[in-house]
């Protein structure tokens, strides 16, 4: 897309994150001055990535020290900026306290960013990434949904800090960021929801991350007996990250966008690597529900028999049309998408 005002920097939250980094490719092709906001701007191995973007496309990069829990310390970085991207966030399903590793990181960092923003007097947009996870917590809800879709009307109702917290943290904040942004009216809040987000990483740390873990059991045998048919949504994280590009630069951008371009499932994530990586040993098969159901807890502890109830065998169905006509977004093959993302795997020998 064409972003009109290059003059003013743009803040990016989270900047060495998965989606983040795509952002700030996108914003440095367009030769603006990112600010980006980083734990450490200090850590040269977890900056190279965007170091090495920032040598060779048109824009500036510049970083600051912040902290999600931390009051005030996004005021240097947001100061004469006027779009501000919220992306940092925890992601993980591998944690020992989810009060203390997702909610309130979710929670209080959003407070934090955007009660900065009423602050910043510079800000007219700020644009979070929130989840498709704020808008349901199982498959069955697409299923149970008016016209079996998931909808931006929709929120989350049943997940919890006991049961799939990860998507609980993400309601409570971007609700939050709604609390806050209606209680003002100088800056106006738009978010983006995206499904499962697969793609290349720019960064390899990304490639720890919870999107490739599921891609890695794909590819190194974990799976060869066979694939969960769990219904989910996927979408690639460089059409993500011009999701939020558009979201931040379309003047007429409102509201929640659903950020997903496939209705899929684990199995057919598979399949669809098949004919490029079928020497490695990618599942073939569904695992029967009941199987699921009788090892699937002891296996995992996030596939509870609730859990397996109420995803696998079950439809996964979103409507991004919102998306698609108010921002102009086309959205990649699911083949490109898998392929890029495994061959990453592979590059970072991973399997």
């Amino acid at each position: 897309m064409t972003i009109t005002d290059k003059t003013k920097p743009v803040l990016v939250t989270g900047a060495t994150g998965y989606v983040a980094a795509w952002i700030v490719k996108g914003l440095l092709e367009e030769g603006i001055t990112v600010n980006a906001a980083v734990r450490n701007p200090h850590d040269k191995k977890k900056l190279a990535h965007l170091n090495k973007l920032a040598e060779t496309l048109p824009g500036n990069i510049h970083y600051f020290k912040s902290d999600l829990l931390e009051e005030g310390s996004y005021a240097a970085a947001m100061e004469g900026c006027a779009v501000v991207f919220h992306t940092a966030s925890p992601f993980t399903s591998r944690f020992k306290d989810a009060q203390k590793e997702l909610i309130d990181p979710a929670v209080k960092g959003t407070a934090n960013v955007l009660e900065q923003a009423n602050k910043t007097s510079s800000v007219k947009r700020v644009v979070v990434t929130s989840s498709c996870a704020a808008i349901y917590n199982d498959a069955i809800d697409t299923v149970n949904a008016p016209g079996k879709k998931l909808t931006e009307a929709m929120w989350n109702e049943t997940a919890s800090l006991t049961y799939q917290p990860y998507s609980y943290s993400k309601t409570l904040a971007e609700k939050k960021a709604w609390e806050i942004s209606e209680q003002q009216d100088r800056w106006d809040l738009v978010t983006i929801n995206p499904s499962f987000v697969l793609g290349p990483a720019l960064n390899a740390a990304s490639v720890t991350s919870e999107s490739y873990h599921i891609l890695k059991q794909l590819g190194n045998g974990t799976l060869k007996a066979g694939a969960p048919m769990l219904g989910i949504g996927v979408v690639d994280v460089r059409d993500v990250a011009e999701a939020h590009l558009r979201a931040g630069f379309t003047p007429e951008a409102k509201g929640r966008y659903i950020t997903s371009a496939h209705n899929s499932n684990i199995l057919e994530l598979a399949n669809t690597l098949q004919a490029k990586y079928g020497a490695y040993p990618l599942p073939k098969r569904a695992l029967p529900k009941w199987l699921l159901m009788l090892v699937g807890p002891m296996v995992n502890k996030a596939f509870s028999r609730r859990f397996i109830r109420d995803n696998v065998n079950i439809p996964w169905n979103a409507d991004n049309s919102k998306i698609i006509k108010a921002l102009g977004m086309k959205f990649k093959p699911l083949k490109e998408t898998m392929e890029d993302s495994f061959q990453v795997l592979i590059d970072h020998k991973l399997i």
